[in-house]
């Protein structure tokens, strides 16, 4: 049983594959489907699942201030019921606003863009906020969590 000081959500050997077959309604599991192709193209990185829900494309280490540190893909997502949520670098809702303007229709929450469909966004400004979590991810400073 995990404890408060062992990280929940680490990567596991499950398919990433029968993950996303198994994804409910056609139109959410082509656009699972086809945002696993964008982040493995923009992060040069395999799909592998962390934890039972989250697919990753590769990893960094982060520290918190209290001393914590853990693994966390350098961007991932979940097709959730409501949402494909993405996960991205904390705050760049303020970073990247401009690129937010341009992607469409969508909703933000702390590290973490909500979509509802990929065919409404624009993928090249989707495939540019992967690509600046990325760049912070890979020159996150180690011994913070500006990265996270």
């Amino acid at each position: 049983m995990a404890t408060s000081n062992e990280p929940v959500t680490v990567p596991t050997d499950a398919s990433v594959d029968d993950f996303l077959a198994a994804v409910p309604g056609e139109r959410r599991r082509t656009d699972a489907e086809r945002l696993r192709t964008i982040l493995c193209e923009v992060t040069g990185e395999p799909a592998v699942m962390w934890g039972p829900s989250i697919v990753g494309f590769g990893s960094y280490r982060y520290t918190y201030a209290s001393g914590r540190t853990g693994d966390w893909p350098l961007a991932g997502f979940s097709p959730r019921k409501q949402h494909l949520v993405v996960y991205l670098v904390g705050g760049f809702e303020e970073r990247h606003a401009s690129v937010l303007a341009r992607l469409g229709p969508h909703e933000t929450g702390k590290g973490c863009l909500y979509l509802k469909r990929l065919d409404d966004v624009d993928e090249r400004a989707l495939r540019e906020l992967i690509d600046r979590t990325v760049r912070v991810h890979e020159g996150v400073d180690r011994a913070s969590n500006r990265g996270r």
